[in-house]
Order: structure tokens, then sequence, then C-alpha cells
């Protein structure tokens, strides 16, 4: 009788499933597997997915090559010829025209007061990540204390203590004078928060007083600049997948249930052979499917519901070591939100055309200067700009509760929001009241000519990662309470090896690699990244070759 071959499922067909089931396929041994790719949704790349808005290529989920020097991202691009492009892309110039820094109430912030700010915040930050030996440049404020245990130090924590211990610093140096509704103070406190904003997006970490500490400067990026795809990021997962035959990708296969053999051992092994296959999938449609080994490359969000509904998608469920991990870690969200301009946006002389690079200074929570009209789910939004220079579609990011928030209103009430918060920086409706005040601090002009001047939208889009029940969520981040190693423990397969398999193995084969498990949470130094998702693929694709090289002799 002729032996089966090893089947091997892939679950999920982003960029960590796509990755393994292309390593898998072209390393020599593609006649040696049966391989499929499952994926619940009716296309591929997982949270890349690049599309169109308002005639311009955008992209809906994963924007940024984290770092050229060394990414196997950026190698793939640059293979395909997808880093030039005739049409013009979502951030294809970054960031070169100059922010426009502007408080709520509608004047430009001075440079003399952003700038420092920005600085320290950069600063404090490379510090955490270990980018810095020691806290030169007379910066002692970062060094940490002993107080509340290094171990539940939080970024968030660690930033506040730094900004209060150099305003201080401040104080003790020169008057900070009353000036209305913005003194210096609260101008460098409320700079320091739009940093943070911006930071939480980085992170996926809602509130950065979850984000652990200590984990930070295990955290990696690759050297030199920052760049988007010209040709968009689904061409990197597209052509990955190019290879698979045509069958091997399977649309609109949800998986509800991965049974599995958690007592299974190396005499399991010698008794069962391969002809009893010990993983068993079931799908939403009623259809089940057999395998030997099954890499589940699913989102944290996912396993994370799975753990905390008992929602019996693990057959027995998973191992305490594997659930604890699950739910220690921490896994945020962060939503796009595309506006489009609409044609008839001139008012009173001003071409919003040429929309700027607004980075918006908020008041704080009891500050009695709020403006009621802005919503409380713009007021962590820390910028608003177009999609490159002089694009008729402008880019807002958000995270957190306000993400969520976002996914749930209509496209009208967010044209609205945004409007209201828009124009009010954009307009001064008392310049008389504030031009004393602005020169007083040092601010930039005043436009004289705007006078509650209002752009104007003609359609939005949002990203809804949260809501979507193949994600429920966008990336992971280590949080207080959980630490690196958790992602190590994200990464080990199933069965655990006991004692005796450990020492059976060297001579045996050991227990089944039933169930391995890729993509970025999985990774300890590139969670939260594209590329991190492409190592973890990578990685159980090679721990399966050389279980079969070492064991099997294939």
């Amino acid at each position: 009788m002729v032996a089966k071959k090893p089947r091997i499922v892939v679950i999920g067909a982003g960029m960590a499933g796509v990755t393994a089931a292309n390593k898998l396929y072209t390393s020599g041994c593609e006649d040696l597997f049966e391989l499929i790719v499952v994926e619940g949704g009716t296309r591929i790349g997982g949270r890349i997915n690049t599309s169109e808005f308002g005639g311009d290529q955008i992209e809906m989920g994963a924007t940024w090559i984290h770092g050229i020097g060394g990414s196997p991202v950026h190698k793939i691009a640059q293979d395909i010829k997808a880093l030039e492009s005739e049409q013009p892309w979502e951030c294809m110039d970054g960031s070169s025209d100059e922010a426009k820094t502007i408080a709520e109430g509608g004047f430009e912030v001075s440079p003399t007061v952003v700038d420092p700010i920005t600085n320290l915040y950069k600063n404090l930050m490379d510090y955490a990540q270990g980018k810095k030996a020691d806290c030169n440049g007379g910066f002692e404020y970062m060094k940490l204390g002993d107080e509340g245990g290094a171990g539940e130090l939080s970024v968030g924590s660690f930033l506040r203590r730094g900004l209060h211990a150099y305003l201080g610093s401040k104080k003790s140096r020169e008057e900070v004078n009353d000036c209305g509704e913005w003194n210096r103070e609260l101008l460098e406190e409320a700079v320091f928060a739009m940093h943070e904003s911006t930071q939480r997006t980085y992170t996926s970490a809602g509130d950065l007083f979850t984000l652990d500490y200590n984990a930070e400067s295990e955290y990696r990026m690759f050297p030199g600049e920052e760049i988007t795809i010209a040709k968009g990021y689904l061409s990197i997962v597209q052509s990955l997948a190019s290879v698979l035959p045509p069958d091997v990708i399977q649309l609109g296969k949800r998986v509800i249930k991965v049974e599995w053999r958690a007592e299974s051992t190396v005499l399991d092994m010698e008794q069962n052979g391969y002809g009893s296959r010990p993983v068993k999938l079931h799908f939403s449609d009623g259809s089940v499917l057999l395998a030997d080994h099954v890499i589940v490359t699913v989102s944290l969000g996912v396993l994370k519901a799975a753990i905390q509904h008992d929602s019996g998608m693990f057959s027995p469920p998973l191992p305490c070591f594997k659930a604890e991990a699950i739910s220690r870690l921490g896994f945020g969200l962060v939503n796009k939100l595309f506006l489009q301009l609409s044609s008839t946006h001139v008012t009173k002389g001003q071409d919003f055309s040429k929309f700027p690079f607004l980075q918006m200074v908020f008041q704080r929570e009891d500050s009695e200067f709020r403006l009621k009209k802005i919503p409380w789910w713009m007021r962590k939004t820390a910028s608003v700009c177009p999609l490159y220079h002089n694009s008729g579609v402008l880019l807002s990011w958000f995270a957190g509760k306000e993400a969520l928030e976002l996914e749930s209103l209509k496209d009208e009430e967010i044209i609205n929001g945004v409007t209201a918060t828009i124009s009010s920086f954009l307009s001064i409706p008392h310049i008389k009241e504030k031009e004393n005040y602005h020169s007083h601090l040092g601010h930039g002009h005043v436009n004289h000519d705007v006078d509650n001047s209002e752009v104007k939208f003609s359609k939005v889009l949002k990203t809804q990662w949260g809501s979507d029940p193949l994600f429920f969520g966008s990336y992971s981040y280590v949080a207080v309470g959980s630490s690196g190693e958790d992602l190590d423990t994200m990464a080990e397969p199933l069965p655990k090896l006991s004692s005796c398999d450990e020492a059976a193995s060297a001579t045996s084969p050991p227990p089944s690699l039933q169930i391995l498990f890729a993509g970025e949470a999985t990774h300890r130094t590139h969670y939260s990244t594209t590329h991190g998702a492409y190592f973890s693929g990578l990685r159980e694709a090679n721990r399966l070759l050389k279980y079969y090289n070492h064991h099997v002799g294939v």
C-alpha cells in the first residue's frame, strides 16, 4: 500500500501563512507534502490590504517598511520592482512638507515651543528602546528610579515622569506666564501628549500605561529609512503566493474548530504511523479536513477571543502555558480614516487643495477652554495630512477606544466631527483677542484672512479591524504583566514535549508537530510588523522541514 503524503494545512493567507507555504513549496520537497492554505476571508493578504479611494492607491492595513537595511520585505519589493510607480501612492513623500502644529483655538505653535518637546520625547523613547547607553545632554530626569518596581513600569509612566521632571527643571530656570487659554507649560504638555497619541498608533496600545517598559528595549527595527511600497503592500504577498499552484489557497474556508491530540506520545506515533492524521479541522460551511500538521497564523485577537469566550476553537483547549501567554500579551486596535476633499472646499480665498501636514494640539480634559464642537473621539488624533503632496485625500490615524468608536459611526457623523475639528484649527474666530497672546509666546503667524473657514469632504472611508471577526484588532504589543518570554511561548508548537519524549526523541521520532504557530505575535523582537510575520512563517516551515529531514529521512 502506498503511504499517504503528510498533509500540511496553513490557517490564514496573510504574510505569515503565505510565507510558510512559499517556503514549504519551494524547498525541493513539494512532491513529498500535500500542502493546503485555508483562508477564512475572500482575499489573501490578511492585515495587508492595498485598495483605492478617491482615485488614489491606499493601504487599509500595513503601510510601512520599517527600515530598509536587511529587511526581507524590502528585498522582495526590490526584486519584483514594486518600489517605483508612475502613479502616486500613500505616504510616497513621507512627511516632506513641514508640519504645521496648531493648538486648539486656532493658532500655530512656534517651533521654539514644539522643537524642544519633540526632542525631549524622542530622547525619552530612544532611552526606553535602549538606543542610548546613558542620559547624555543633561537629561538626568530620564534615569529610572526604583519606585513602583521596574517589573511593573510602563512606557506611559516613564514618559510622564520624564516630562514632569523636564517641566520642573524649566520652572526653576524661568517663570511661566499665564496667557489666558494657554500658557507655555500647558502648551508643552499638550505637544508632548500629541506625540504620545502618535505612539499609540505605532504600538497599538490604546493606553501607553499598559505598554511594558522593559520589553521596549527588546523590540528591533531595521536600520535605514522607513518607506512605503509604490505598487502596494499587497504586491509582496501576491509575489510570495504566485509560486503556489492555484488550488493550494482555498478562500472562504473559515476554521471554527481545531481538534488535536493533546496526549500524543512517541508510542502513539509508533503504533499509528502517518495513516491516522492527528488533527481535524472543522469549517463554518460544515466541511472537515484531516491534517498531519497545522500552522495557525490567525491574529492574537482571534486567539484571545477563543480563550476568553471559551469558543471551542481548540479541542481540547489550549494548555495553560499557551493560554496564559495569549491572555497576558496586548493586542490593540488601530484604524485609518481616509477623507476625500470636496471640489467646493475653497472658502474665503483659502485653497485647501494644498492641505498642510496638520499636527493638532488639544486642551487637557479638565480645561474650561475645550471646544465643545470637537467630538471626544477626535481628541487623541495627532494629525491629519494629505496622502502625498497636494493629494485630494486626507489621512488620519486612530487608536484604542477612539478607533473602536470610529467603527460604529456613520459616514455623516464622521464628516461632521472631522469638519468641526479641522475648521476650528484652521480658523481664528477671535483674531484681535489672540494677537497679543500669540506674539507673547512667540507663536507663528496668524492668517487674518481666515475666519470660520470650513474644509468640506465629499466622502470618507474607514478601516474596521476591531469588528472584523477574522482579526479582532490590529497588532500585538507587550503589555504590563507580560514579557518577551510570552512571545516565545506563543511560538511553541503543540503538543509540548514531555521529559520522556525529549529523551526518546534522540533515537525515535518525537510526537507529531500537530499545531504550529506563526504570525507577528509569535516573534520576540519583530512583533507587530510584516517582517516579523514573514520571519515567523519561515521559522515554522523550517521547523517542519527539519523535522522530516532529521526524523523521517525525506
